[in-house]
């Protein structure tokens, strides 16, 4: 099985960075990982997306150019580093593993629990 943990949640002034770290304790990884948000009264969304080699990434617009994503496969984790961070990217940050690089929730079949950033203004 795929078991997901994030870490590197936490309070930031707005403008500072955060890099978050999402580890599988289970199976190698064998597939594409993400990085979804989901802020108190809205829908999750996504964030990122990198693909097994690493070599194919996606972003949202919100994020592009700030945040960037990257996997050690020999350590089984994904990271993703957060600079000038702004309050409106305040949320529950979640890790997914899918079978292929893509921005919809449901072609990823596993989650994290998630880690909560708050970016104070």
């Amino acid at each position: 099985q795929v078991q997901l943990v994030e870490s590197g949640g936490g309070l930031v002034q707005a403008g500072g960075s955060l890099r978050l770290s999402c580890a599988n304790s289970g199976r190698t990884f064998t597939n594409a990982m993400g990085w979804f948000r989901q802020a108190p009264g809205t829908e999750r969304e996504f964030v990122a997306t990198i693909n097994w080699s690493g070599a194919r990434t996606a972003y949202a617009d919100s994020v592009k150019g700030r945040f960037t994503i990257s996997r050690n496969n020999a350590k089984n984790t994904v990271d993703l580093q957060m600079n000038s961070l702004k309050p409106e990217d305040t949320a529950v940050y979640y890790c997914a593993a899918g079978g292929s690089v893509s921005t919809i929730i449901a072609d990823y079949n596993y989650w994290g629990q998630g880690t909560q950033v708050t970016v104070s203004s």
